[in-house]
């Protein structure tokens, strides 16, 4: 990284530092919403559970490690969408890797469950994500959060996408543009950093809202991990 690169992430740092009131009320405001779709979505997670379970008899949740703020780890949760023994088939696929950068991503994933294909394409895999929300370790909209070995091969300039909570959605995945590879995600990331705002993250969240009722063709195809 150039030594203006090196000065620009300090000056973005610094920028999300100087910033308690938006991320106070940002907060405040990720609680109650997450408080009451939690609430309402309830007869929806019911239904999810039985048709998650009733199809190989495995667990209905699935959790995981993840990378946060400031790079502190934490365990999200979702709807189980591919078979139980998913993360050890990971490692046999990983020649197959359709993306270059530290993430994978691969189309027709043969993991994938025939249910985990429903909820896949309308992001209810990720609902259970409002818990993490609730605890605070993650916000309704921001940056995608990262596996620990993908962490590990991040430079200082990828990881300035860790300055701020990861979202349950952000700029990447609620756009036609989540089509795009790692360093793209990246600029992405730092875009939405660098632009958020309480009527900024509302208006990603109504996009969000959009793309779960009417997948576009992209979005399907997308294999989130």
């Amino acid at each position: 990284m150039t030594k203006e690169d090196n000065e620009q992430v300090q000056a973005d740092s610094q920028k999300v530092k100087d910033r308690p009131f938006y991320h106070g009320i940002k907060r405040v405001f990720d609680f109650v919403a997450s408080a009451i779709a939690l609430v309402l979505l309830s007869p929806l997670f019911l239904f999810l559970a039985i048709k998650i379970h009733g199809e190989d008899g495995g667990p209905v949740f699935y959790s995981q490690i993840r990378i946060g703020k400031n790079e502190k780890p934490f365990r999200i949760y979702k709807f189980r969408s591919m078979v139980v023994n998913a993360d050890q088939l990971k490692k046999k696929l990983l020649t197959q890797n359709e993306v270059e950068g530290a993430m994978f991503k691969m189309h027709d994933d043969p993991r994938v469950t025939k249910i985990g294909k429903f909820i896949r394409a309308h992001s209810l895999d990720e609902l259970p994500q409002l818990w993490n929300v609730l605890k605070g370790d993650m916000s309704l909209i921001g940056p995608r959060p990262p596996l620990p070995d993908e962490v590990a091969e991040y430079d200082d300039w990828d990881k300035q996408r860790l300055l701020v909570k990861p979202g349950c959605s952000g700029l990447w995945q609620a756009t036609s543009r989540n089509e795009a590879d790692f360093k793209g995600m990246v600029l992405l990331d730092i875009e939405y950093i660098n632009k958020s705002s309480l009527l900024f993250d509302l208006k990603l969240i109504l996009m969000t809202i959009k793309v779960i009722i009417h997948p576009n063709g992209i979005y399907e195809k997308i294999n989130k991990q």
